[in-house]
């Protein structure tokens, strides 16, 4: 079986306290996006994974089916690594959904949650349709009606280095970002119920864990809304046209790679 694996951007991430388990409390806004791994799952004896010899999260994600045979895995890459877009979590999540739907007796979707947890927080996201709020660690999810009729500009700066995910939370926990956690997730929460149209996304607050002065140049250049996808480098700007994020992409592609694309419902 075939489907696609869809990279997503945090239009939102509102970062609290370490939690007892060492996770942080979030409040986020996971999108989906039609820029897209392709990921092919069919029974074999044994689990081997072609095209991007790299992985690791997929083959933990095929173990814990616990299933009689193995998996023979093909990952034809295209979301950048590393790069805050959830592209190794999006391939994680649709394997486990296309492995999960050939067994003999398929795993009820909580199930398949709970596994997805277990593997990162943003893989349950990508078993789910369309944008979610995340809460909790972030795998506690609740759907949103969010307007889907914008472009979207992907931007990863040239040269930039993503730092592992502990670091990033060890920089914020040592400025103190998690002070006044509770009022900003309120306001997130608050900011949402009144987004009616593709510009209103442009109340929600910043990131919390990441923040780049490129994200000035794309509201320069159009986007009514800019910032850093989860922990970054990449950033995103969105815009009302296509044919606008085309220009912004052809005057800001100096600082880096670019993409544009749309947002997707499902995998």
């Amino acid at each position: 079986m075939l489907g696609p694996a869809p990279a997503k951007v945090n239009l939102a991430l509102i970062v609290g306290p370490q939690r007892a388990d060492g996770k942080h409390e979030v409040v986020t806004v996971f999108q989906r996006v039609d820029l897209c791994d392709r990921i092919t799952v069919e029974p074999a004896d044994e689990t081997t994974i072609g095209g991007f010899p790299e992985d690791t999260i997929v083959r933990h994600a095929l173990g814990s089916l616990d299933a009689t045979h193995g998996w023979r895995v093909t990952i034809e890459k295209h979301v950048p690594l590393a790069a805050g877009l959830g592209g190794g979590s999006s391939d994680a999540a649709t394997a486990l959904r296309l492995a999960n739907d050939q067994l003999d007796a398929p795993l009820p979707a909580e199930r398949l949650h709970e596994l997805a947890a277990r593997l990162g927080a943003d893989v349950p996201f990508f078993l789910r349709d369309g944008p979610q709020l995340g809460a909790g660690d972030g795998t506690t999810l609740e759907p949103l009606d969010l307007p889907q009729d914008f472009a979207v500009l992907l931007l990863l700066p040239k040269g930039a280095q993503k730092q592992s995910t502990a670091e990033v939370y060890a920089h914020f926990d040592r400025r103190g970002g998690e002070s006044g956690f509770d009022e900003r997730a309120a306001a997130l929460r608050s900011a949402l119920a009144g987004v009616r149209r593709p510009r209103d996304l442009a109340s929600l607050p910043p990131n919390d864990l990441a923040s780049s002065p490129l994200a000035a140049e794309l509201l320069a250049h159009g986007a009514f809304r800019a910032d850093v996808s989860g922990g970054g480098p990449t950033l995103y700007g969105l815009f009302n046209r296509t044919a606008d994020a085309k220009r912004a992409a052809r005057a800001l592609g100096h600082f880096g790679r670019t993409w544009i694309t749309v947002p997707a419902w499902y995998g």
